[in-house]
Parts: structure tokens; sequence; C-alpha cells
């Protein structure tokens, strides 16, 4: 194969992709690219006005009831923990987030959500899902983020990611990987002693 064919290969497959990203969540302003984010080292004050908070699917699972979420909470900080349950990292880092949850729990809106296909004849069925989080002792809601909104907005690299709000909407800290306990609440009581001293 010649280098010019698996160039307009890679260039092709490079359009569809952002093709399918426009066609699933739009056309991003100017302002998207030049608010910088709001990951781990962005000021928030930097940044324009906070996103409209996405509401998700919730499952009935221990720790979560069946219905609807919005994401971020508009009245509490938010703690987001996006996983996958065929994730090993996201496995590993279960622990960690029933620890941390037991800790700071009841002062944010805490939140697991997957990206997956869930549903009868989708990749998982809800059941499976509701299985795998009982196993793994989640106990704290359980979301559906069925269009990827959140994972877009908030997803780092990989899985797991986790993401801290504030209360005013804006994304304080993001990061992907496994965290210790430690490192989570860390993040959560920064967000926390922030919005007590507004």
């Amino acid at each position: 194969m010649h280098r010019r064919d698996v160039l307009a290969g890679l260039g092709s497959a490079g359009v569809l992709a952002g093709a399918g990203a426009v066609a699933v969540y739009g056309v991003p302003s100017p302002d998207e690219f030049s608010s910088g984010g709001g990951g781990e080292g962005a000021d928030a004050s930097e940044q324009s006005e906070p996103p409209e908070p996405i509401e998700i699917e919730t499952v009935d699972a221990p720790g979560s009831e069946a219905g609807t979420a919005l994401v971020p909470s508009p009245s509490e900080p938010t703690f987001i923990d996006l996983f996958g349950t065929w994730c090993a990292p996201c496995i590993e880092q279960m622990p960690a987030l029933a620890e941390a949850h037991a800790q700071v729990g009841d002062r944010v809106q805490f939140v697991s959500a997957t990206n997956e296909s869930v549903g009868e004849g989708r990749s998982i069925t809800e059941d499976e899902l509701v299985s795998w989080w009982d196993e793994h002792d989640g106990n704290w809601t359980l979301g559906l983020d069925r269009n990827a909104e959140l994972t877009v907005r908030y997803g780092g690299n990989g899985y797991p990611s986790a993401a801290v709000v504030d209360a005013s909407g804006r994304l304080q800290w993001s990061d992907n990987g496994v965290k210790s306990a430690d490192e989570l609440v860390s993040k959560i009581e920064l967000v926390l002693d922030g919005d007590a001293d507004q």
C-alpha cells in the first residue's frame, strides 16, 4: 500500500469521526475553545458562564433510585465518577470511591455514571449493571450517560475519570486514573471550603 493511500484513509477516518461528533454534540462555539475547559490548573474566575446541568437517567441500585438527576447539581457541589464495567482500573477505583463517599457524600451530590449501552440486547443489561454495582460495593447515585454528554464535558483521556464541580456549576478539578480516597476527598473538600467562603 502506498503512503498516500494510508494517509488518505486516516484523513477520511478523522473526517468521519469529526462529523459524528458534530452530529451528536453540535458545532462548538468559539467561547468553548477560549474558556480553557476549567480542568486542573484552570482559574475558575476566568471561565465564562458555567454550562447548563445535564439530565441523566438514574438506576435503581444500592444507594440509587430510578429516575433522573441534574449533573452537576444546581444547588450543591458535585463529584462525578465516570466508569465502565469492562474497565479493570474502574473496579480498582471502587473501594476509594466508597471511602470518599462515606466521608463527604452527605455534603455533595456524589454520582457515578457510565456511557455504556445499557438495556436488553445492548452491551450490558440493566440487571448486569446493578449486579456489577452491588458486587463492587457501590452505594450512591448510579447514572446512565446515554449520550456521553458527561463524558465529553468532564471525562479525561481514559477511565476512570473524576471531576469536582462547585455549587455555581464551574468545573474545579478533573483527572483520570485510579485515585486514593484521600486524593478524592481533598479535591472535594477544597471545593466545599471554597463554597463555604462565598
